[in-house]
């Protein structure tokens, strides 16, 4: 059975990434156990400086958010430019240094679009991140950590923009040519300074501009093989480079839409699992009044969260995987969904608002559930968490086939007050604490639809 679903998932994924459209997939997770596993990395890690990349558009570069984190409790750094000017990319520039990590990464953007070194908006995730896994670090272990932040995204571009031999137009297209050149200006200061460096993680915040992409999946892929063939070049390492990718859940934000780019972003972690992790959604998050951006709030909850799953994924060598599904089934017109659940039990925090309460209202009584069919919604009656499984009932009849199981998928069309457009109840119970806003974090589901055999 598991093998069977297995299969599907690979088609399903397939499908996404060779036809148009939003048309569901069949898939299943080739994960389906909540228990850790042991993740042996193909070298030693860490270096004296571990470089993190972050790629993305407006929400990889702290769009609308207020700086808030300006200090660096634990010696975390990032590359000051000095009076230098970039492009043309000059690594040996003689006012390039490394500095203490904090908010804001660069002198703010004044205007859009406006890449590297303009390229940053307000308070990002990055320095969230570095403190909590240096925090984790000095609570869990008695070791001090440092990792080395490069912040290239561009707000409000899609793929096009962030991939490798993107044009540079003056005010798009300079992403990957300025991670490349951070990489390589960190590695000569390091080396001068009798440091080991090397790049550990790639985080890429995306996905919005490209939500309607059928082949954000093999985008995905693309980078993550264009990164770890031109980054050791440079650093001389042997790790290999993860990957790691968080949902959207902005757009499509019309009444009914669904993405096909958050749809992959799950899968690809499902996919390529040693290479690029889905960390989970963002929908759990504290958003501004667009319902897309959020706030400095949120985006330090974000950088906590991946911090988290670095240090998982990274230091700890477990095999981390979000809360996810791994199977489905079907009697009469009740549905089951088995989970991966990192910890256990799984709960509602309906501190979240509940979807579809006003619009879509067949799955108002969901908690983010959904049922439909390219053709029907279906009306969900009752919803049960049975320990790592959640068990829906329709009052409909259900089709034998062409059926679909969906959960924070399709969008309403309006966000609620503080919150994006498409989002669920559902998480687990993990008892994590950020480290500098001190709110608990559990895992919340990914947004996801499979078909129901």
């Amino acid at each position: 059975m598991k093998l069977r679903f297995y299969i599907l998932l690979i088609l399903g994924f397939l499908f996404i990434n060779g036809c148009s459209g939003e048309q569901p997939a069949s898939l299943s997770s080739g994960t389906s156990s909540s228990s850790s596993s042991i993740f042996i990395p193909p070298s030693p890690f860490p270096w004296d400086w571990n470089g993190i990349i972050g790629t993305g558009q407006s929400l990889g570069v702290g769009g609308q958010a207020p700086v808030k984190t300006t200090n660096q409790r634990y010696g975390n750094l990032k590359l000051s430019l000095g009076n230098g000017t970039v492009p043309p990319w000059n690594s040996d520039l003689a006012s390039l240094s490394m500095v203490p990590l904090v908010e804001p990464i660069r002198p703010l953007a004044t205007g859009y679009p406006s890449p590297y070194p303009r390229n940053i908006y307000g308070e990002t995730f990055h320095t969230a991140m570095a403190d909590q896994i240096s925090t984790l670090m000095q609570n869990q272990l008695g070791s001090n950590f440092i990792t080395v932040h490069t912040v290239v995204g561009e707000a409000g571009q899609g793929y096009s923009a962030i991939k490798k031999g993107a044009v540079d137009t003056g005010t798009t297209g300079r992403a990957y040519s300025a991670s490349i050149f951070e990489t390589e200006a960190i590695t000569k200061i390091a080396r001068k300074a009798g440091k080991t460096f090397g790049i550990s993680a790639i985080v890429i915040t995306h996905g919005e501009t490209d939500s309607g992409s059928s082949m954000y999946g093999t985008y995905l892929r693309q980078l993550w093989t264009d990164y770890n063939a031109d980054i050791p070049k440079i650093t001389g390492q042997t790790n290999k480079i993860i990957m790691f990718v968080n949902q959207q859940h902005a757009y499509g934000n019309t009444l009914g839409s669904r993405s096909p780019a958050t749809l992959a972003q799950w899968k690809v972690g499902i996919l390529y699992p040693d290479d690029i992790v889905c960390t989970g959604p963002k929908y759990q998050y504290e958003y501004t009044s667009d319902g897309v951006h959020m706030t400095a709030k949120g985006y330090d909850m974000l950088g906590e969260k991946l911090g988290q799953i670095y240090y998982k994924r990274l230091i700890l060598k477990e095999n981390w995987q979000p809360l996810q599904p791994t199977n489905v089934t079907r009697n009469g017109n009740t549905i089951t969904v088995y989970f991966n659940v990192p910890v256990p039990p799984l709960r509602w925090d309906t501190s979240l608002p509940a979807p579809h309460q006003t619009q879509l209202t067949q799955w108002a009584n969901g908690k983010g559930f959904e049922i439909f069919s390219n053709t029907s919604n279906y009306v969900i009656s009752s919803i049960e968490i049975v320990d790592n499984s959640v068990v829906i009932t329709s009052s409909d009849n259900l089709p034998a086939t062409g059926l679909y199981i969906g959960y924070a998928m399709t969008s309403d069309g309006v966000a609620p007050s503080g919150h994006t457009f498409r989002s669920g109840q559902l998480c687990d119970s993990d008892p994590f604490i950020g480290s500098l806003s001190g709110e608990a974090q559990p895992n919340y589901c990914v947004s996801f639809y499979i078909e129901v055999p």
